[in-house]
């Protein structure tokens, strides 16, 4: 229990987080990055910006779908 109130109160700014998980999505990290970024980042940011790059994700590969259907 100690040990999720601790990795929850990690200092890593949400945009931080943002943009960690965004990489993660293309599969391009460093490894000394992806490092760093673990120790620092906290797993309920992480949540919320893999559930909001999903979402715009999901977004895109909708608007990419319906306007080549359109044409």
């Amino acid at each position: 229990m100690d040990d999720l109130k601790e990795a929850s109160q990690r200092k890593m700014s949400f945009f931080a987080t943002l943009r960690a998980v965004f990489w993660s999505f293309f599969g391009v990290r460093k490894k000394s990055d992806y490092e760093q970024d673990a120790a620092q980042l906290n797993p309920l940011h992480v949540a919320i910006a893999g559930v909001i790059g999903a979402a715009i994700f999901i977004t895109v590969l909708l608007t990419i779908v319906k306007t080549v259907v359109a044409k």
